[in-house]
């Protein structure tokens, strides 16, 4: 008995204890987030440039350095598989004081780049010198933030890649994330600009990306000299009608919110810890489903109305302008920013995914009528632990499913793999098959609510 329990106490460290490593990583992380804060304060204009150049490589230094060794170490010295420690209870993942604070920290700073960025101006001169050599001219709030935003998928990804290093889906998902945001989401826009070419985003579409097909936009880019502008207009166009359709039937929605998506990327690495904070109740589904899909409604109706602007009486342009400011101003910024990534800690990581984005309404109507994805269960194994539906950052009650047998198939599924990978008895698999071989989602829905009903009628 005493060996069995000292072996089980080497394989799985007591993880309320930091080991030699971890407390060096996370002071070089510490020093490294200090030397930013520090810029933020006191970074100017002024500030000789090799000054700032040797300031900005030695805090991005510290910060990834520290990061990446960090994770790497805290899921390094335990065996391969997942080991959700204290997650329900700590402070931080479980809506605590901490988790509150960081979320009332990460709010504050969108409110700061959307409304206020006076406010960063030190961070944006502290990166001038990274900004002249990427893209040819001084930092703007929204380099910083992509700068801040690539670079915690970078750091967060490769925890994430240690983390389910048991799983080669999740270590090609996670790569796929960081390379998709690092190169299409960041060093590509800023090397098109230092080359005098439009700062494409080519891996957004209409209609997350509601401006790529909007009639000014397409007009600017047929206007600018070089193929490459023409070839942003073919791309986009064929982006939302071709390769989104296609993609969705032989993969589900998985092949976007899941492996190229830069806000699905941030969620699944930066955001990994607060998955489990999904609503999973029946309002929560009944408002999901109203919300994502009015929002898709209103950009469609939207764009359709811009297209047709040239026809309507000069009183109704104003009106259809003032229409397009709220929607990025509600939408585009408070929803999808502030509240979709500023409210990680409190509502968990996906709930611009699930309740207002417009692409992954088109994505999850084609993935439950066309596509040929689901989670394959098998009933037979299931023991009931709840795993897969309290780690389901969509709000999937995965159990339900599990118990009956059936397959998954849902409009709000991203693929994104965790229900499978914390199953302990190997339950849940994520497959490719033809549609007659899918349980109806209609059918399963309205179960599922029954079912839950009853059950809250019990309790």
């Amino acid at each position: 008995m005493t060996t069995l329990a000292y072996e089980s106490h080497s394989l799985t460290p007591d993880r309320h204890r930091l080991d030699a490593i971890e407390r060096i990583a996370l002071g070089i992380l510490t020093l490294g987030l200090l030397a930013m804060l520090a810029g933020l304060l006191f970074a100017k204009a002024t500030t000789p440039e090799g000054t700032r150049a040797v300031w900005l490589t030695g805090a991005w230094s510290a910060v990834i350095g520290g990061g990446v060794l960090y994770g790497l170490r805290k899921h390094g010295r335990e065996l391969p598989g997942i080991r959700n420690h204290g997650i329900t209870t700590s402070s931080l993942t479980a809506r605590g004081a901490i988790g509150w604070m960081f979320g009332v920290a990460l709010t504050a700073f969108y409110v700061a780049i959307y409304w206020f960025p006076w406010t960063l101006t030190g961070w944006m001169r502290l990166h001038d010198p990274f900004s002249m050599a990427l893209r040819g001219q001084p930092a703007d709030q929204w380099f910083v933030y992509g700068t801040f935003y690539s670079f915690a998928v970078l750091v967060m990804g490769v925890k994430a890649l240690a983390k389910y290093r048991h799983s080669r889906y999740q270590i090609v998902r996670t790569c796929s994330i960081i390379v998709v945001q690092l190169s299409l989401g960041w060093l590509l826009p800023h090397f098109l600009a230092k080359i005098q070419q439009p700062e494409a985003y080519l891996s957004y579409f209409w209609p997350l990306a509601y401006e790529k097909l909007m009639p000014d936009k397409v007009a600017a880019l047929l206007a600018t000299p070089g193929a490459f502008a023409k070839f942003c207009v073919v791309w986009f166009i064929a982006g939302t009608l071709i390769l989104t359709p296609v993609l969705t039937y032989y993969f589900g929605k998985r092949w976007y919110c899941s492996w190229v998506c830069g806000c699905g990327g941030l969620a699944n690495t930066a955001g990994d810890e607060w998955r489990q904070l999904s609503d999973k109740s029946l309002g929560a589904w009944k408002l999901e489903r109203w919300m994502i899909h009015s929002v898709l409604a209103f950009i469609t109706a939207l764009t359709a109305l811009l297209w047709c602007e040239p026809y309507f009486p000069a009183s109704f342009k104003g009106t259809l302008y003032g229409v397009r400011l709220f929607y990025g101003f509600l939408i585009g910024s408070v929803f999808s920013g502030v509240v979709g990534v500023g409210f990680y800690p409190l509502l968990g990581t996906r709930a611009w995914c699930r309740f207002g984005c417009p692409m992954a309404a088109v994505l999850g109507i084609l993935q439950k009528y066309f596509s040929r994805f689901r989670i394959t269960t098998n009933g037979a194994q299931c023991i009931s632990c709840g795993n897969c539906s309290k780690y389901c950052e969509m709000g999937i009650d995965v159990r339900w499913y599990a118990q009956r047998g059936q397959n998954v198939v849902r409009a709000s599924c991203v693929g994104c793999g965790l229900c499978a990978a914390v199953c302990p008895r190997g339950v849940l698999s994520l497959e490719n098959g033809p549609s007659e071989n899918r349980v109806p989602d209609a059918l399963s829905m309205l179960d599922e609510s029954k079912s839950r009903s009853a059950a809250r009628a019990l309790d």
